[in-house]
């Protein structure tokens, strides 16, 4: 199972450099992946194509890019060329975004996220796979008079989506790689999540999908505190109703409760967990919450178990 982690230096003087050091240091500790979130801030996949570029052999991806105030031609053209960048080490990952950025940041009404998710992925995978696009649909419009191939792309870009939801599973599962679940713990899922992305998936004639499980955590001996400040860090999430339903299906009753937080033995149980409920990979993010120390015991650890 791939072991991979999510990588934020936007505290750094330099963001990108300090961002390459962490890939580099990820790299060397036995990890095959790094992912890159996407705010107001740093371009993911340009991130992602620099750092694929500097670390060789280390898989890269954006989690996620969200497709309000985004348009299909663009996202494929940043894609195929952090693909190209990478030489077929780059993962795309798509999100829906959250009603409160889209309209605040974008004045974009946040209407109809499900059916734009599936115009936005149905444009997408044609662009991707084929440089050209003539979609129609209800609330995009993707063509193509001239070539959006990106020489070197040719093989294409995995599409995932950090989707949780029943809609949006189903969505995932019939036009999407794969997804991207967050604050997901083990039992949802197993349960859940799962079982939803899979059955949508086969009724669509598609492969399994990947199941990208992203999961905050920390090896420490601090649990205690450490949980503390994970909770205040997490808290954000607990606004939303999407994170809040998957943090009660997981069992717990705020975001902190599905965290990983514990010495080297609970870290690699929880993997395992994981592992078992279904995910295919595991990408652990907060890493840093407890310090440098923290952080590189974590990713020793999580190297280890990718062996």
């Amino acid at each position: 199972m791939t072991l991979g982690v999510a990588l934020d230096a936007s505290d750094a003087d330099n963001q990108i450099d300090a961002t390459v050091r962490l890939a580099q240091e990820a790299r060397a500790a036995g990890l095959r992946s790094a992912w890159f979130g996407q705010t107001f801030g740093a371009d993911s996949p340009q991130l992602a194509a620099i750092v694929g570029r500097e670390v060789p052999g280390l898989h890269v991806g954006t989690s996620a890019i969200p497709v309000f105030g985004r348009h299909p031609l663009l996202v494929s053209s940043q894609a195929q060329t952090a693909q190209a960048a990478t030489h077929g080490r780059y993962h795309l990952g798509l999100a829906l975004g959250t009603r409160l950025l889209t309209e605040t940041g974008f004045g974009i009404p946040f209407e109809r996220p499900i059916a734009r998710l599936r115009e936005f992925l149905t444009a997408l995978r044609q662009l991707t796979e084929t440089g050209t696009a003539d979609f129609h649909g209800e609330l995009l419009t993707a063509t193509t008079p001239l070539p959006a191939r990106v020489p070197g792309a040719e093989a294409g870009v995995p599409l995932l989506v950090a989707a949780m939801g029943p809609q949006a599973l189903r969505a995932s599962g019939e036009l999407a790689d794969g997804i991207l679940p967050y604050l997901a713990g083990p039992r949802a899922l197993e349960e859940h999540i799962v079982p939803a992305v899979t059955a949508a998936a086969r009724a669509a004639g598609r492969s399994a999908p990947r199941i990208v499980a992203l999961v905050y955590g920390v090896v420490t001996d601090d649990a205690d505190a450490v949980r503390e400040k994970a909770a205040e860090q997490l808290a954000f999430y607990e606004q939303f109703p999407s994170y809040a339903r998957v943090v009660e299906l997981s069992g717990g009753r705020r975001a902190a409760d599905v965290a990983v937080i514990g010495d080297e033995r609970t870290v690699a149980a929880e993997v395992r967990r994981y592992r078992e409920a279904g995910a295919t990979e595991v990408v652990f993010s907060g890493t840093g919450i407890a310090g440098a120390a923290a952080r590189r015991r974590t990713w020793a650890l999580l190297g280890e178990l990718a062996g």
